[in-house]
């Protein structure tokens, strides 16, 4: 008998979400593609663990007398750390891919060589430092809020990730964890889980006053937006989407909540 969304256990979403978007010690029980739908519904809840994650580091480092840059730099880092440089390195070849100018398959090819072009090296430096320069303005401001924009980056960065593998998106190649997810999610459990992420930063945000509430709201909407517009840039020019794409949709989320959460 087949197998309905429905009927797909909770515990394999989670297992799915945090054994294939972090390196926790979560053994994925399932491969197929109602686990996968699940799994990329479960995604935000993954980002929430590295965000708290982040945000307990960055804390950490404040409470030893760091400072706001060491605490920013910090909380970049783990992220990094729990994907093993995964959405990084994904983000570095697309935009070597993007910035090649070869066709489609050209272009995927080479996203798969193991090396780093000049595009990938000047995107990852440009983003590392806007996180960087946004995380310090964020802690400068209040504790509270550096680590508001630690979690709402890392959970709205696997929200991209959710809407990016809805239905009707499909993947440019027929192997890799980018066929694998795309096209799994239903439309409505996607906007469904967006609003659920909305409402909750919003929620936060507004515990902090109604200005962060507001900017907690945009941040995640403006890192949607981003996303949305790279993702149908690579469709256009990869005829799809691929794993490193995905890296690049959380990094490119990431990056734009944390520059709206660092305007005062």
């Amino acid at each position: 008998m087949t197998t309905t969304p429905q009927q797909v256990p909770p515990p394999h979403g989670l297992r799915f979400a945090f054994g294939t978007l972090t390196v926790l010690p979560v053994r994925v029980g399932r491969w197929d593609r109602e686990a996968a739908r699940a799994g990329m519904l479960c995604a935000p809840l993954a980002g929430l663990v590295v965000g708290g994650a982040a945000a307990a580091a960055g804390l950490v480092l404040l409470l030893l007398g760091s400072g706001p840059v060491l605490a920013a730099v910090a909380t970049v880092a783990v992220p990094a750390v729990l994907t093993r440089g995964l959405h990084l390195d994904g983000l570095a070849d697309t935009a070597d891919g993007l910035g090649s100018g070869r066709p489609a398959e050209d272009a995927l090819r080479i996203m798969k060589q193991s090396d780093i072009g000049p595009f990938g090296v000047i995107t990852l430096v440009l983003v590392l430092l806007a996180q960087v320069a946004a995380l310090t303005r964020a802690y400068d401001g209040s504790w509270a809020r550096g680590a508001l924009a630690a979690v709402v980056s890392a959970t709205v960065a696997r929200l991209a990730l959710t809407l990016a593998a809805r239905t009707g998106v499909p993947a440019a190649r027929p192997t890799g964890l980018g066929a694998a997810v795309a096209g799994v999610v239903p439309v409505p459990g996607a906007v469904g889980t967006a609003l659920a992420v909305l409402l909750a930063a919003t929620a936060a945000g507004a515990l902090l006053g109604p200005s962060v509430c507001v900017l907690a709201a945009l941040s995640v909407l403006a890192a949607l937006a981003a996303a949305e517009l790279l993702l149908r840039r690579c469709r256009r020019r990869f005829q799809g989407v691929t794993g490193d794409v995905f890296g690049a949709l959380a990094e490119t989320a990431a990056t734009a909540a944390l520059v709206v959460l660092s305007l005062r």
